[in-house]
């Protein structure tokens, strides 16, 4: 057996509480929390610890630090495969020229629904070890910044492959599948069937075999359909009877866009939620993505229910999306008392990570409800790990520092200019760091990263690796031309 104990820090557990100890500290045995607390308390633990245990004991000074648990991303897609193309790369360097997006001005619902369908061929034609080694890399960067459960919500990438990059790194991972068997075509009055349901279901059973099969305690998996928009009612069943057979939690967008409720009803005769709840998903086991645009009685059926929703508002603002502000409905059913957490939906290129998205959140739910004490710097937190793990079904291990979970948890410095005589570390933490300012994360008691680099890979090898990988997918497949593959990276490696 092997232990450390982290003393000296300031630690928040995310416990139930919030509780926050000044000078506190937390030991690990194993890969489990054993203790946490003062620092004096656990200190008197750590030495009755048997002897064994305790000659190997390595004690951490986190005098200078904070100690937080790990971040829990419960809505993430991998999209890093379109790093050259959607708002990728290939832009030119000024900005200036920029148009609105189809996730902008209340959502181009007939394009959205297109490029979800065309996802699945993109997968098929993704060569497995490029699809490694892209998901590596960008579980990569969710791991450096602070995220140590991931749980997929439909990825541009074959799921084998974010499987073994999740292995690879360490990562906690919930695994999950592209499902979608229909498009909502322009010009016409309901949707087209794009692919047969059942195997579409069928992908996601072989996934969840192997999940099971996984001996590590670090991978799960949870059905997953890619958007309400693209869900035949065969699709909607056969999700429902998964999640009923498998006791399994259940994710997918829904009320993400002003404009997504007028084409559901053309297109399939009802709103996404209203649909979901008539084929028994809407209940505690659903993860919402978004969920800002539903009316007075969709709203009572989340809460009715106990749902969950999961939202980005670190994102929001660059993809054109208003599903915080311009209805409210979100922070409203918080307020009410559903289950809200923090997520960073995806991106072709690094973005918001938890911890922009929880500043975003600290600042944008207090602005909207001019009352600073709406989300406390606590709350935010507790979105980004407790909350989150409670929706992705793996609160029983993750999300808090408490004894009997798993050890997942981050150091982050709080010495410098930035934290200069704030008692509350965490509050200098949102206005002025991120991200890149996490120092220390460990998984399972592993220690992944360490003064900011990862201790078991090597991270410019996965770079090179992608950048490798990520050409080759973007010629060949995507069809761009050589020449402008070779002035991005010459660009690159210059």
């Amino acid at each position: 057996m092997t232990a450390r104990l982290i003393t000296g820090g300031t630690v928040y557990t995310a416990d139930a509480e919030e509780t926050v100890h000044a000078r506190g500290a937390v030991l690990v045995v194993d890969d489990t929390v054993a203790a946490v607390g003062p620092a004096d308390e656990v200190a008197r633990q750590a030495a009755a610890l048997d002897p064994a245990v305790r000659a190997g004991l390595r004690t951490v000074d986190a005098s200078r630090m904070m100690v937080l648990p790990g971040f829990v991303n419960a809505h993430w897609h991998e999209m890093f495969a379109m790093g050259f193309t959607m708002r990728g790369a290939l832009r030119p360097v000024s900005d200036r020229e920029d148009q609105v997006g189809f996730m902008g001005g209340g959502g181009d619902m007939h394009q959205i629904s297109a490029t979800f369908d065309r996802f699945d061929p993109l997968i098929e034609a993704m060569a497995p070890d490029e699809a490694q080694a892209i998901a590596e890399y960008s579980m990569w960067t969710q791991l450096r910044g602070g995220v140590t459960t991931l749980g997929d919500m439909g990825s541009l990438n074959r799921p084998s492959a974010m499987v073994a990059a999740a292995r690879r790194l360490g990562l906690r991972f919930s695994a999950s599948t592209w499902a979608a068997d229909a498009v909502c075509a322009p010009g016409e009055s309901r949707f087209t069937r794009t692919r047969d349901t059942d195997t579409v279901l069928a992908g996601f059973e072989a996934l969840l075999r192997e999940a099971e099969a996984d001996t590590t305690g670090r991978l799960r998996a949870r059905p997953n359909v890619s958007y309400v928009t693209n869900m035949t009612d065969e699709l909607a069943r056969g999700m429902g009877d998964l999640v009923a057979r498998h006791g399994l939690p259940f994710s997918t967008h829904v009320g993400a866009l002003r404009h997504e409720a007028d084409l559901m009803r053309r297109y399939y005769g009802d709103t996404g939620l209203r649909r979901l709840a008539g084929h028994g998903l809407v209940d505690e086991r659903l993860m919402a993505g978004h969920c800002a645009f539903l009316d007075e009685d969709e709203q009572k059926l989340m809460l009715a229910a106990h749902a969950h929703i999961s939202h980005s508002p670190g994102k929001y603002g660059p993809s054109g999306e208003s599903a915080l502000t311009e209805t409210g409905v979100v922070p409203a059913l918080r307020r009410a008392g559903l289950d809200v957490s923090l997520s960073t939906d995806a991106a072709a290129l690094p973005g918001a990570g938890i911890a922009e998205t929880m500043r975003a959140a600290w600042q944008m739910y207090n602005e909207m409800s001019a009352d600073q004490t709406e989300v406390l710097p606590t709350d935010a937190l507790a979105m980004g790990t407790r909350i989150a793990a409670r929706g992705l079904g793996w609160n029983d291990a993750v999300g808090s520092l408490e004894p009997g979970k798993q050890a997942d948890l981050l150091l982050v410095r709080a010495d410098d200019w930035r934290y200069l005589l704030n008692p509350r570390p965490l509050e200098s933490f949102l206005w002025l760091s991120g991200s890149a300012d996490v120092h220390t994360v460990l998984v399972g008691g592993r220690v992944l990263v360490e003064n900011g680099r990862g201790v078991e890979v090597d991270e410019a090898a996965l770079r090179a690796r992608y950048l490798e990988s990520l050409a080759g997918f973007t010629g060949r497949v995507l069809k761009v031309p050589a020449e402008a593959i070779d002035r991005v990276l010459g660009q690159v490696n210059r």
